[in-house]
């Protein structure tokens, strides 16, 4: 079902917002069912690609991670992941009444779910981890997730387009934020906690 509503946004995004609405997912559902899997998604190819391909900058002097080095940066990333979607559910769940919702968690989960589903399939250009590569497919899928984001606020959260603007406007910037404060810390992370170990590619 969570593949024919992807397949669903591609084309009719708007329709597709509907029948997720009437699906009521729960939010172990969700977490069990999809965001296990779509977490995984970056996590693993970035796995591979900084171990077996290695990454460049430019296209020459590949480096590549230790598979002991890059094991715990996958797993810590994996379950960042959850967090972060966790936390800008909620963040979605505290904001709701300012702007005239009232739905459950568990429809706050959905609409954060889905409308990340483009950054987390983004991760597989990790197979290939050279720069230019993943920051084109990156804004593409940031992109295409800002677009699902601001057709599903209304249908999710029954609430007028105007206020769905506004509001889909804020859960934006809490999404960056939560995006840059994960870039942060996996940055402290490898830098203090896992060391990194390379080798030549």
């Amino acid at each position: 079902m969570f593949l024919q509503h992807m397949m669903g946004m591609l084309y009719h995004p708007k329709e597709e917002w509907g029948s997720i609405r009437k699906e009521q997912y729960t939010t172990l559902h969700v977490f069990l069912s999809q965001i296990s899997i779509l977490a995984a998604i970056p996590a693993v190819s970035l796995f591979i690609g900084t171990t077996q391909v290695g990454w460049s900058f430019a296209g020459g002097n590949f480096v590549k991670l230790e598979v002991a080095s890059a094991l715990p940066v996958a797993i810590a990333f994996y379950f960042a992941m959850w967090v972060a979607v966790g936390f800008i559910a909620y963040a979605v769940h505290w904001m709701e009444k300012t702007y005239g919702g009232n739905v459950s968690m568990d429809e706050c989960i959905v609409l954060t779910t889905f409308t990340a589903t483009p950054l987390f399939l983004s991760g597989l250009a990790g197979l290939y981890p050279m720069l230019w590569f993943n920051v084109i497919v990156g804004m593409i899928a940031l992109s295409y997730t800002v677009y699902l984001l601001y057709t599903g606020v209304p249908v999710i959260m029954q609430i007028p387009e105007d206020r769905a603007f506004f509001f889909s406007s804020s859960i934006l910037t809490v999404g960056l934020c939560v995006l840059v404060g994960v870039l942060a810390a996996s940055a402290i992370l490898w830098g203090t906690y896992i060391p990194l170990s390379y080798t030549s590619g």
